[in-house]
């Protein structure tokens, strides 16, 4: 398939070269020309703008930052939605507010285009193993068209949420919260163990064999016990922007979520400290 990649960021780049591997044909842009080189070494076409890469290909994927970073991709006389084919299909694995997609997708539609919400669960090093999970939803024929394509992708799961465009960005929100909400007690209780003069890689053993044996104790566990918090595969700044989405998800349904707010003091003071942590340590600052 010819593909359109937009992103190539830690997780946007070993996405994209899944699907280079599995024989698609990519064009791809970013922000950062220089960044396209890995792909563009293994047969990629780079373009030099979005324009170019909206009328050159029919699929067109976009992993960006955030939900400015998409708008200003999709908008405006030389954005996606303006220029992209008709019957074309952006599929968009950002994490974002589901009101942006909604907004999105309408625009879409008005201009002969789809929108598909396809956010991803996984870091670099899972979209490296082929061990991402995508949760979709959007127009039924579309989404059900391009499941293979999200295993192409680097997709281990790919979870199929239904006609409403909002739903798999509600999703994605509520599965960061609790990720973020697992490091915060990790962290915590990592630092009880130490300071009361507990072995802890040998709790963290313990913990991860038996009630806690699963990817995020056992991943992010070891980051923590090991204090790994550089480089970071997904910075405090990216963590504190999803948290930020979180509460005005929570805020737009009147859903309390005072932890949510804890983790956004946390993640506030240590981005002041060194912006540079993965969001894995975002419980330091409680013993601060």
């Amino acid at each position: 398939m010819k593909i359109g990649f937009i992103g190539l960021g830690n997780l946007g780049t070993p996405i994209a070269e899944n699907l280079q591997e599995k024989g698609h044909q990519l064009f791809v842009y970013n922000r950062t020309a220089s960044k396209t080189k890995a792909l563009t070494d293994k047969g990629a076409t780079a373009l030099a703008t979005v324009k170019e890469l909206a009328v050159e290909c029919a699929v067109i994927i976009t992993m960006v930052a955030d939900d400015k970073a998409l708008k200003s991709i999709c908008e405006g006389d030389d954005g996606l939605i303006e220029n992209m084919q008709p019957g074309g299909v952006h599929i968009a694995m950002s994490t974002i507010l589901p009101l942006t997609a909604a907004e999105l997708s309408e625009q879409h539609q008005q201009h002969g285009s789809h929108y598909l919400a396809a956010p991803v669960f996984g870091r670099p090093e899972a979209a490296r193993a082929r061990k991402l999970n995508f949760v979709v939803s959007g127009e039924a024929t579309v989404r059900q068209q391009y499941e293979q394509l999200f295993k192409d992708a680097g997709g281990a799961g790919v979870w199929d949420f239904g006609d409403a465009i909002t739903a798999a960005n509600t999703v994605k929100l509520c599965g960061n919260f609790m990720i973020a909400a697992a490091l915060e007690a990790i962290g915590e209780s990592v630092s009880l163990a130490a300071k009361s003069n507990i072995d802890t890689q040998k709790m963290w053993s313990f913990f991860t064999q038996t009630l806690f044996n699963s990817p995020i104790y056992v991943n992010y566990g070891n980051f923590i016990v090991n204090q790994q918090f550089k480089p970071a595969a997904f910075n405090m700044p990216l963590g504190l922007k999803d948290i930020n989405l979180v509460l005005s998800q929570a805020a737009a349904v009147d859903n309390n979520m005072p932890f949510a707010l804890l983790l956004k003091h946390h993640m506030q003071q240590l981005i002041e400290k060194d912006p540079e942590l993965d969001w894995s340590a975002v419980s330091l600052a409680a013993n601060q």
